[in-house]
């Protein structure tokens, strides 16, 4: 089953790719285009802004925005050559004077282009802030004798990771304060907390860059007492064998970021004796570890965009070998639930929707002795499974919306958990004890927030265990949501989640519309909660997420429709869901402002390209678009794992297909909406020279007078600031953006 990147977040987003191409380091900041050497037709001339929008004394005051310098780099393949004039910009090291110069003078360019909406920036940001619950907590749950949870306090940007011994009424014991560990100033991040079995050394990853390259570390409980052991360059994939002694952690390959090798680490050793217990050797693969929820089998995944299947090994015998659940088919996914002495197997095995089956270890590589529980369902998507001792938890995804239901393993009947709204997300949560009677799961909708449920199986019914607080004067009662479907230009309905409100929305087309997407790897932007849209909605936007194809809304077939050879319905779905929401009165004509990130950042790309002129305002974060160059590319970190969702472009009809919409290939001399454009510096998925080269050629290309404006942040990769209040500003910053361009000062 697919579980990508994405993860994330949700909101945000997911999921990933690149590095790309050995470079020569140049002195000079600016040449003429004059003197390049390129072969590529060149634009027009761009007028001054004092022709047609403004008086010659007010277009000086304006600031000047960078110009990057043109050296033609030529690549060809396929008997056909490109010219990259800005392909000098990749730096792998992150050291080059010139370009962290011209990256600091694009964001001195985007500082004085938005200085007079410094105090909207701060207000909306305050806004957001206001509305967060600042000691917030999660929901304890129970395991191995203590009740784990964790928890803010008022101001701080980190969470801390505290546990009870038996009861909740018993004293805290902190496990890891993040906070006491991040610098005052730039990234941190601390990841994959695991403790050992016998609850009393607790491993975790620590990242001070961004790129997702974490340093492992160990802390004893009993005594609050760092050990010596460090296991540098790893991923925060980790987990304990069964005897308290022995780790497993996955470490990366320093220049692709892949995490492609197990390691078995004994406490108290150094890491130059850690036994190399996998490796893979297929680069189209990612390698992740867990652990079944009776603690009794370590698992290696084995996953590609099409193919995934499971080792595993006995936990109890750390130094054994790893052994293969079942053959590795190309097309067929697997993955596995544990209950006693019964494998519960997901799998799409001639079922495109997946279906459930269960087996032995004894009887596991014969697939003729599985056992179908579960049947394929055209119309429903199963997206995973938890076996507890007397029922199975079902995700799945039905008419386009998230669902669970409980199956009886004494009468296999079923009980589905009801939503109460129209646009909903409902999924799975934390559980970790088989012989629970109760399933607990997460629901939301775009008018609810986020609330922690306990599924009573016996009773079938649900207990509040906690809803996220919107402080404020926030009512539910003032927004309403819709979910509409939205016929695309070859007839297929693209399902729609809308949210407004009430006292500002008008169905007549005068509206703002603010719209959504991301539509890659499978990954289903849901309807979920999110407070900060709150600061759009109170001023009369509308926001609309669009599930377009290349998600898995609809189904497995939604998401096949919408890649590799197909991958234009992603970005036409999202124009033509566009022209609906207006054509039905949802948003006005002029005033469509757009968002995606990561590969969203690609559908941004693609869009302007197709359909500038139906948009005022574009947000593109850490996009992937430099699609052909990266992909051809197998230096860059997670290039080789993406050939199934994109293509390989050493192949010519991808090539060709590729080149056809990547958006920084298919920049042309025409106008371009108002465009924000955000990146990472030390991003592990999407470098920072994509967005940078992508900003300079719209720069020299685009023919109108709209904003321009690039922001890089220095200090951060792929998901941005890692404060919870810090990454606040680039949103502030984002939502002044588009405010501005409507003339909306506060």
């Amino acid at each position: 089953m697919k579980y990508l990147l994405i993860l994330l977040s949700l909101a945000a987003l997911v999921f990933g790719i690149y590095y790309a191409i050995n470079k020569n380091k140049h002195t000079a900041t600016k040449v003429n285009a004059a003197n390049s050497q390129s072969t590529a037709p060149e634009p027009q001339a761009q007028e001054s802004a004092s022709i047609t929008t403004q008086s010659a004394t007010e277009a000086a005051k304006l600031p000047t925005p960078p110009v990057a310098r043109k050296e033609s780099y030529k690549m060809t393949i396929h008997d056909d050559t490109r010219v990259d004039n800005y392909y000098w910009m990749r730096d792998d090291e992150r050291k080059d004077p010139e370009i962290l110069a011209h990256l600091e003078a694009e964001n001195q360019y985007k500082e004085k282009m938005l200085a007079h909406t410094e105090a909207l920036q701060e207000k909306l940001y305050q806004e957001m802030v206001s509305r967060m619950e600042k000691d917030k907590s999660s929901v304890p749950y129970f395991k191995n004798g203590y009740w784990f949870y964790s928890r803010y306090e008022k101001d701080k940007e980190y969470p801390i990771y505290a546990r009870k011994k038996g009861s909740l009424e018993a004293a805290e014991e902190i496990t890891i304060d993040v906070n006491a560990h991040a610098p005052k100033e730039g990234y941190f991040n601390i990841s994959g907390l695991t403790l050992s079995k016998n609850q009393q050394i607790l491993a975790y990853g620590e990242d001070q860059a961004g790129r997702r390259i974490y340093t492992i570390k160990f802390k004893n409980l009993e005594t609050g007492e760092m050990y010596q052991d460090e296991l540098t360059n790893a991923s925060s994939n980790i987990l304990w064998a069964n005897d308290d002694e022995h780790l497993f952690y996955l470490q990366k390959d320093p220049q692709t970021l892949l995490a492609d090798k197990v390691y078995r680490h004994k406490l108290g050793t150094p890491q130059s004796d850690d036994v190399l217990v996998y490796e893979e050797k297929d680069k189209s693969f990612y390698t992740g570890i867990g652990k079944t929820m009776d603690d009794s089998l370590i698992t290696i995944w084995h996953s590609s965009t099409d193919t995934q299947g499971v080792s595993f090994l006995n936990a109890n015998d750390p130094e054994g070998d790893f052994e293969l659940f079942y053959p590795l088919e190309k097309g067929v996914e697997y993955s596995l639930a544990k209950s006693g002495d019964e494998l519960y197997i997901t799998t799409n095995k001639d079922a495109q929707n997946f279906r459930l089956m269960k087996t032995t270890l004894a009887n596991r590589d014969d697939f003729t002795k599985w056992i179908e529980v579960v049947p394929h369902d055209t119309e429903t998507l199963l997206q995973g499974v938890i076996a507890f001792n007397d029922f199975l938890a079902l995700a799945e995804r039905h008419g386009g919306l998230s669902r669970i239901r409980i199956m009886d393993k004494t009468t296999w009947g079923f009980t589905k958990i009801p939503a109460n709204d129209q646009a909903y997300v409902m999924g799975l949560s934390t559980n970790v004890d088989p012989a629970a009677t109760k399933v607990r799961y997460r629901y939301s909708s775009m008018t609810t927030p986020s609330s922690a449920y306990d599924y009573d199986v016996k009773t079938g019914k649900s207990e509040l265990k906690k809803q996220d607080k919107v402080l404020g004067d926030f009512d539910s009662n003032n927004y309403a949501s819709e979910r509409i479907s939205v016929k695309a230009r070859d007839g297929k309905m693209v399902p729609v989640s809308i949210v407004y409100r009430k006292d500002s929305f008008k169905k007549d087309g005068t509206n703002p519309l603010y719209q959504y997407a991301y539509g890659s790897y499978g990954a289903n932007m849901d309807p979920w909660f999110r407070s900060n849209i709150l600061s759009l909605l109170d001023r009369g936007f509308v926001f609309a997420i669009a599930h377009i194809r290349g998600s898995q809304t609809l189904g497995r077939h939604w998401y096949d429709d919408g890649k590799m050879f197909n991958k234009i319905n992603t970005f036409t779905d999202f124009i033509d869901v566009t022209d609906g929401l207006v054509e039905q009165g949802y948003g006005a004509k002029d005033k469509v402002f757009i968002a995606g990130g990561s590969a969203g950042g690609l559908l941004m790309g693609a869009v302007i390209n197709l359909a500038p002129e139906k948009y005022k305002g574009v947000a593109a974060h850490v996009p992937f678009v430099d699609v052909v160059t990266t992909m051809l590319d197998e230096s860059i970190p997670l290039t080789t794992n993406e050939f199934d969702e994109w293509g390989n472009p050493k192949n010519k009809d991808s090539y060709q297909y590729m080149l056809s919409y990547s958006p920084y290939d298919q920049i042309t001399k025409q106008n371009y909406p108002n465009m924000l454009v955000t990146t990472g510096l030390h991003d592990s998925q999407v470098q920072y020279f994509e967005p940078m080269k992508w900003v300079a050629k719209l720069r020299e290309y685009k023919t109108d007078d709209n904003k321009l404006l690039f922001h890089t942040n220095m200090e951060a990769g792929h998901g941005g600031a890692s404060g919870r209040f810090k990454r606040l500003k680039q949103t502030a910053m984002e939502y002044a953006f588009f405010m501005d361009l409507l003339e909306i000062e506060k």
